[in-house]
């Protein structure tokens, strides 16, 4: 009968029952009762009540029942710690048994109940076993110190476990090797410069001789670890290399992959002259080839790791071109891999082959591996030079079967002939302009209209080509638009009578009518190249371009160099180093190559005091006669009289605020802009009909400015020290009824320019609970926890814990609905609770939010007045020297003060974390308690919450 019987039981009291049946006299009667236990165990049924009972049947001969109860005490041990502690003589005793396969089972269990209180019980059984006559109890005694070790560090080298595990290296018994082995490195990898496996000559003769007779996977272990080592010098290196050489042919796929990764670092050593190099290049071929005759997920894995080894010695598998060659029942992934490697491995002898298998492959009914094929045979023409008039017809081929995605591709890869052959085979342009309607993909699109700007003037109509892209221009994507515009300020600096219109068409496009910053930025250059030297444009727009490499998707050496290092791991599919997705990678390590290490690593850094010089000079402007604060406050604004040319405009400025969710500075222009004008004549001429190219500000910032803007920005009179800054009282964020029994209030702080976020949890449950952890959503100013929640010790019911984690804002950025939303998850190890709190925007305020004043008056200008927001502020009795000190506190800095009929007029700015600047006139009257304060930003959406921060931080 099977054990399915377990399972099917519905009785009531069923616990009761096995209760009973535990402590049943009879020893069957007691087996069957731990296997029904351990069956409700795996179906997900709580049994942790029978602990006690279960832990009773230890005391027994039967190998099958102790194997039982060891899994069940694995199991609940955590939750019940308390308990046990009850079973630990019996693991003492166990491991006393005079059966090798109990004591090992014994010293496995213990390593696998994770709980402090018992570990300090288990360090003698431990001690014995590493010493035991029998290997099997050795090699399971290895792991377990490992085990150990990861629990508590410090117990395990306080008791010499480490030394012990050292000694096994040198073990008569090769699986005791490998597995001592395995558990150095796993601890070496947990502390990196521990050096504990202290690898020399010794040692690794040691472990080759145990690598002939171990295990395939203690062969794994070992091969890896010899992976660590660094040889003297290259006979020490060639002497490894022949003696891990046989592990080729072993039938285990991850054998023959770490034995390839060892040889591959130790190559690095040899001469390429010695005889040996060739002979080991040759035998390292067949067993990759031998890979790829696996089932489809090996051979992946195994393509991907020959794509590394490829990319550094080409020249192991330059004969084996046909293995990669595509089989009609290979998976996509396998299909698109393969592709990668022919590409890799194509030279000038095996190009034709290469060629036929393409065109075929561009035939097949794949869309993925149609376009992979089709850029293949680009690469190709770009890699072999002697290849590339083939590939070109075979690409007008291709685009003669009219197949949509087959004409897109084959456009996308033409462009890139043309960068690497200019002036050779433009010829065929005609036939790709005949296709220019049927693109819809915005690469294919942003190629063929490079293709049309870089060769206008070889063809006759290109300004009505261009000029049909032009009519959707807004519903194009980014990639297109740009390149769009390139193309016709091409076009216009080759065809300058025939094209102003449409120049004038787009600039109008990019810069007034678009709100992507990287378009407009590009239009505002072109324009102001344009309008003052239509020569210098031509020189910076129709420059000789270099030519494009023939590897651009080569993996950067550096990099290739660490992950050779991690052949047969999960890095080497991935093609990342391990510290890019390992969760925490405190052991990660960097690897390199011993032939190369330090090399190219001693880049000069720049001179800080330049760069820096430049950041910090504050920007200058003389702001306008008619300027609207000027007007306002009545002053002198005249610039002194200066002799020379007047200042040019400038580009620069650092004045605008980026926009809400940091997508990069404002264009300074707003819609001021005068319009493009005038008839453009050719030549010279050319620059001279633009309107001049919208003037950001006036350039020089640093002007004195005479009279009263000296006594009106005086701001020591009156204003005393700030206080602190303002942090909102304590509200519950997560009621304990919804988070079982788990309530969190909490509050915002900011603190030494760090924000912070300071709770209170209170544990209103019967358990305790601990592992706590916490993780924001993506919101609208990027915060993000910037290190992890601090909670050590466990949260007992009815205790609570106050904790404060620090916040970065360089988190992923999304706009919330209100706008300071935070949704927040914790995490215990109860459950998982969600909520959502809001934060003042006051806590984004920075400390370096003070403008300059004539840099306030310039901004105050230069935002639109359908920004300005105007709100009350009632009920507030302070005076404006008190207003201002405390809104200092919380980095609301007043720039200017000025007493208008009995009305006190602060002129305030503050700037985010993102870098929006606000700028704030608060009126405050005398003896009314009522305030007014009109806001200015360049995101007029942040100006709700920037009054809500003001009226909280003034009333309270």
């Amino acid at each position: 009968m099977t054990d399915s019987k377990y399972f099917t039981t519905t009785k009531k009291g069923e616990i009761f029952e096995l209760k009973a049946e535990l402590n049943s006299d009879k020893k069957e009667k007691k087996k069957e009762a731990v296997k029904k236990v351990i069956a409700s165990m795996t179906v997900g049924k709580d049994v942790s009540a029978l602990f006690p009972d279960v832990v009773n049947c230890m005391q027994t001969d039967n190998l099958e029942l102790k194997k039982l109860v060891y899994l069940y005490l694995m199991n609940y041990a955590k939750s019940q710690p308390d308990m046990a502690i009850m079973a630990v003589n019996t693991f003492v005793k166990d491991c006393e048994d005079p059966n090798p396969l109990i004591r090992a089972l014994a010293v496995r269990t213990m390593g696998c109940i994770r709980v402090d209180k018992i570990t300090e019980y288990l360090c003698e059984p431990l001690r014995k076993c590493l010493k035991d006559e029998d290997p099997y109890v050795r090699k399971t005694a290895a792991v377990c110190v490992a085990k150990l070790h990861d629990i508590n560090a410090q117990l395990v080298e306080d008791q010499g476990f480490l030394d012990t595990l050292k000694d096994l290296i040198s073990d008569s018994n090769p699986m005791v090797v490998a597995n001592a082995v395995a558990a150095l490195s796993e601890i070496a990898e947990s502390h990196p410069n521990s050096n504990l496996l202290d690898l020399n000559p010794q040692t690794i003769n040691k472990l080759l001789t145990a690598l002939n007779e171990c295990t395939e996977w203690g062969q794994i272990f070992i091969l890896d670890c010899l992976a660590n080592y660094t040889p003297r010098d290259d006979r020490e290196s060639q002497s490894i290399c022949e003696r891990v050489t046989p592990r080729l042919s072993h039938a285990n796929s991850a054998v023959v992959l770490s034995a390839v990764k060892v040889l591959m670092k130790f190559m690095e050593m040899l001469p390429k002259d010695l005889d040996y190099y060739g002979t080991l290049l040759k035998k390292l071929a067949p067993p990759l080839v031998t890979l790829l005759s696996a089932e489809p997920e090996l051979q992946y894995v195994a393509l991907r790791n020959i794509n590394l080894i490829v990319q550094r010695r080409p020249e192991i598998l330059k004969h084996e071109m046909k293995v990669f060659f595509v089989k009609y029942n290979d998976p996509i992934y396998v299909k698109l891999e393969k592709l990668d490697i022919m590409i890799r491995l194509a030279s000038q002898a095996n190009i034709a082959q290469v060629l036929a298998e393409l065109k075929e492959y561009a035939t097949e009914v794949d869309v993925d591996f149609v376009r992979k094929a089709v850029r293949a045979i680009g690469r190709c023409a770009i890699k072999v030079e002697q290849s590339a008039e083939r590939c070109v017809s075979t690409l007008l081929d291709l685009i003669q079967t009219k197949v949509n995605y087959v004409v897109q591709e084959a456009i996308v890869v033409i462009k890139d002939i043309f960068r690497k052959y200019p002036n050779k085979y433009e010829s065929v342009i005609a036939t790709l302009c005949e296709n220019l309607d049927s693109l819809d993909e915005p690469e294919a699109r942003a190629a063929m209209i490079w293709i049309v700007g870089e060769y206008a003037e070889r063809i006759d109509n290109a300004d009505e080509l261009l000029e049909s892209f032009l009519e959707g221009f807004h519903d194009e994507s980014t990639q297109v638009q740009l390149q769009l515009l390139t193309a016709i300020v091409k076009l216009f600096l080759k065809k300058p009578t025939e094209t102003q219109e449409l120049v004038q068409q787009v600039l109008s496009l990019a810069t007034q009518d678009s709100d992507n910053p990287d378009l407009r930025d590009r239009g505002y250059i072109y324009w102001r190249l344009l309008s003052t030297d239509p020569v210098a444009a031509k020189e910076v727009v129709l420059a000789e371009k270099p030519l494009i490499s023939e590897e651009t998707d080569l993996i950067e050496p550096t990099l290739l160099e660490e992950l050779i290092c991690h052949i047969g791991t999960l890095a080497s599919v991935y093609h990342k180093p391990p510290s890019a997705f390992v969760e925490g990678s405190r052991g990660v390590q960097h690897k390199r190559l011993p032939g190369s290490a330090g090399s190219g690593e001693s880049v000069e850094s720049p001179d800080p005091g330049s760069a820096a010089g430049v950041a910090e000079a504050p920007p200058a402007v003389i702001p306008s006669q008619g300027d609207l604060l000027g007007d306002l406050l009545n002053l002198d604004l005249t610039p002194p009289t200066t002799t020379g040319p007047p200042p040019a405009p400038s580009s620069g400025m650092q004045l605008g605020a980026m926009d809400l969710l940091g997508g990069g500075l404002d264009s300074l222009m707003g819609d001021e802009s005068e319009p493009l004008g005038g008839d453009l004549g050719g030549g010279t001429a050319m620059g001279a009909g633009f309107g001049a190219a919208p003037a950001a500000m006036p350039a020089s910032f640093g002007a004195p400015v005479s009279g009263g803007l000296d006594d009106l920005f005086d701001l020591g009179g009156g204003v005393g020290m700030p206080m602190g800054a303002y942090s909102p009282p304590k509200t519950v964020w997560l009621p304990a009824m919804k988070a079982k029994g788990l309530e969190i209030s909490g509050t915002f702080a900011r603190r030494a320019g760090v924000i912070q976020m300071e709770m209170t949890l209170t544990n209103k449950a019967m358990s305790v609970m601990t592992d706590f952890a916490i993780q924001f959503n993506r919101n609208s100013f990027g915060l993000a926890p910037a290190g992890p929640l601090q909670i050590l010790t466990p949260l007992s019911p009815n205790q609570s814990i106050e904790a404060s984690l620090p916040l970065s804002t360089v988190g992923p950025v999304m706009k919330m609905e209100p706008l300071t939303n935070l949704q927040v998850a914790v995490k215990n190890n109860i459950d998982v609770f969600y909520f959502s709190c809001q934060y003042p925007i006051s806590m984004l305020f920075v400390e370096d939010g003070k403008m300059e004043r004539q840099v306030f008056l310039a901004t105050w200008k230069d935002i639109p007045n359908d920004n300005e927001s105007q709100f009350q502020i009632k009920d507030c009795h302070l005076s404006s020297d008190a207003v201002s000190n405390k809104l200092q506190g919380s980095n609301v800095f007043t720039i200017a003060k000025r007493t208008v009929e009995g009305q006190d007029m602060l002129y305030q700015s503050m700037k985010l974390t993102n870098g929006i600047w606000v700028l704030a006139e608060l009126r405050v009257q005398t003896g009314n308690p009522n305030y007014t304060v009109s806001l200015k930003c360049r995101a007029p959406e942040v100006s709700q919450c920037v009054f809500q921060s003001y009226e909280a931080m003034l009333k309270n």
